[in-house]
């Protein structure tokens, strides 16, 4: 039966097209591989949406033949970062030799994953001219759009997020644009291809840069014994000039930063990019600092000490462990002996250095007992009051207990 619309790569990218082209009444397959994806955390479509999907027509293939019988594709596959911190792009070339052996003309081709500047053009466009004997920008559209999805944000969601978009052609500008259009309340056209493909390396580095800044600020401030809680919600109140973020444990998820500086030709690197990266990359080892500082302040050692992490997950009210620093807080914490146990909603099971860790099943109880408490993530089910009154020692990572309730980061 042919589709509209072929999402190739059912990952935390094209599960979420997927949901919202099928609730724009766009007739849809997915192909992927494996079909385990349709079950990927990181998206945030529960089964309950995977089952609605299916009951209004979506169908999932593992059949390339299927590639050849819709109007616009979308390569959503996953582009995790290398040996060498560029992004892996095996996944992104097995799609492109997939939809390339059945593309017919006339057919829109979108990129969505996450690539440096260049590599539609000189990387998936060979692939696919040479798989189909077309050519891209005459037999047909090439396309790149930044994927802007946040599961878990109940704000923002596909329609009401601007989709840019940047075509190889005017005529491949158009086409992307007719197609998203139908997804969302505003298409925003960049120049070209590279153009829309370094949004992405922007607003990606722009969140890691920001939050580098304010965690190099917490450091700072908890030196000087400044309430840096307390300057973040003076400052936000500048209406102009100041966007709020806020320090964390460690920066987790699949939006790595991205240095255009990977690529051989451009010879450079963005070096505000790699600082703060190394800035981030510490955040783990000084919560560390901070826990065997509060420990020992309260007669304790690291060594022997029952610490018990809450919410595990790089993201609140979201079952995916991509990236999370939890796991090297926990790591860290057994290097130094510490009986490390755990609480979150989402995550039944966790291991770390392959071995499993304590899962706590009463909270109260389990703060009650630890000797310190670590809040690493704040999700919606978690009282925090009645938390910091419970947990002998409440060690706050994200700022969202009540002042004076917890030791704030």
């Amino acid at each position: 039966m042919p589709a509209d619309l072929a999402v190739i790569g059912l990952g935390h990218l094209g599960l979420p097209l997927a949901q919202a082209a099928v609730a724009a009444g766009i007739e849809t397959i997915g192909y992927d591989p494996d079909p385990r994806r349709l079950t990927d955390p990181a998206a945030g479509v529960t089964a309950a949406d995977v089952r609605r999907m299916l009951s209004a027509g979506f169908r999932t293939v593992t059949d390339r033949a299927e590639l050849g019988r819709v109007r616009t594709a979308v390569i959503c596959a996953p582009t995790p970062p290398g040996p060498d911190g560029a992004p892996d792009l095996t996944a992104l070339a097995d799609a492109a030799r997939a939809l390339a052996s059945r593309l017919r003309p006339h057919t829109t081709v979108l990129l969505e994953s996450a690539v440096q500047p260049g590599t539609t053009d000189e990387f998936l466009r060979p692939l696919l001219e040479q798989g189909s004997g077309l050519r891209a920008g005459r037999d047909f559209h090439l396309a790149y759009s930044p994927s802007r999805t946040d599961p878990g944000n109940r704000a923002h969601g596909y329609a009401n997020t601007p989709k840019v978009i940047g075509g190889l052609t005017p005529a491949c500008t158009e086409s992307a644009a007719a197609f998203y259009s139908r997804l969302t309340d505003k298409v925003v056209r960049a120049r070209g291809l590279r153009e829309a493909e370094t949004v992405k390396v922007l607003e990606t580095n722009f969140r890691h840069v920001n939050m580098a800044l304010v965690n190099e600020m917490a450091v700072l401030c908890h030196g000087l014994g400044i309430d840096l809680w307390d300057v973040i919600r003076c400052a936000e109140t500048k209406p102009f000039g100041f966007q709020a973020f806020r320090p964390g444990p460690g920066v987790g998820g699949h939006g790595v930063p991205l240095d255009p500086g990977h690529l051989p030709p451009t010879g450079r690197t963005l070096r505000m990019v790699g600082l703060a990266q190394d800035i981030n990359t510490r955040m783990p080892q000084y919560v560390i600092q901070r826990s065997a500082t509060l420990l020992n302040e309260h007669g304790k050692s690291a060594r022997g000490a029952r610490v018990l992490l809450l919410g595990v997950t790089y993201k609140p009210d979201l079952a995916d462990l991509t990236g999370s620093p939890a796991t090297e807080i926990a790591r860290r914490l057994m290097d130094l002996g510490a009986s490390v146990s755990y609480h979150d909603p989402y995550i039944p099971d966790w291991r770390v250095n392959e071995l499993p860790v304590p899962r706590a099943d009463s909270l109260y109880e389990a703060a009650a007992n630890a000797d310190l408490t670590v809040l690493l993530q704040h999700h919606r089910t978690y009282d925090l009051q009645g938390l910091a009154v419970k947990a002998q020692l409440l060690l706050d990572t994200r700022g969202a207990t009540p002042a004076g309730a917890a030791h704030r980061l």
